[in-house]
């Protein structure tokens, strides 16, 4: 029996989900790692700027207790791009911050993964992303549990 996955977006395809997912990593990608992946490229893209790269704000929401009401947390800097390759394929990038060349990269690479051709490089660069970003993780929760206290209630016996 074949199991059948709802979306938000009735119209979103596999490739949807696979390009959501590289966008979200690249926006987790260091400028470093941007940069050297950029220029380990044997051909170089000419990217041509649709927009910015341009840094603004965002509010940020939060939900009391997560299933409460939403309430504004606060604004968050964003800076955002968008490229056009030559052959027409546009990528977005954004990035909290404000380094306009890491979302202008982040651009590029979101447009080369779009092309069949450069699209297994930009994987590469998408799995040492998440790989760095799953060590931050568990080191985070390592330092977490090293810190965790457990309560518990002794019951006396005359209750």
């Amino acid at each position: 029996m074949a199991s059948v996955q709802k979306s938000a977006n009735p119209g979103a395809t596999d490739a949807d989900g696979e390009r959501r997912r590289a966008i979200g990593l690249l926006a987790k990608a260091t400028r470093a790692e941007l940069q050297s992946a950029f220029d380990a490229l044997d051909d170089k893209p000419d990217a041509q700027p649709v927009r910015g790269p341009e840094t603004g704000l965002v509010m940020v929401r939060g939900r009391i207790g997560g299933g409460g009401a939403p309430f504004n947390l606060g604004e968050a800097t964003v800076s955002r791009a968008s490229i056009r390759l030559g052959d027409g394929t546009v990528g977005h990038g954004q990035t909290l911050g404000t380094d306009g060349a890491k979302a202008r990269l982040a651009a590029i690479f979101d447009a080369l993964f779009q092309q069949p051709i450069s699209k297994a490089a930009v994987e590469r660069l998408l799995a040492a992303i998440a790989a760095r970003v799953a060590g931050e993780d568990a080191a985070k929760a390592r330092q977490t549990a090293a810190t965790r206290v457990d309560f518990f209630t002794m019951v006396r016996g005359e209750d």
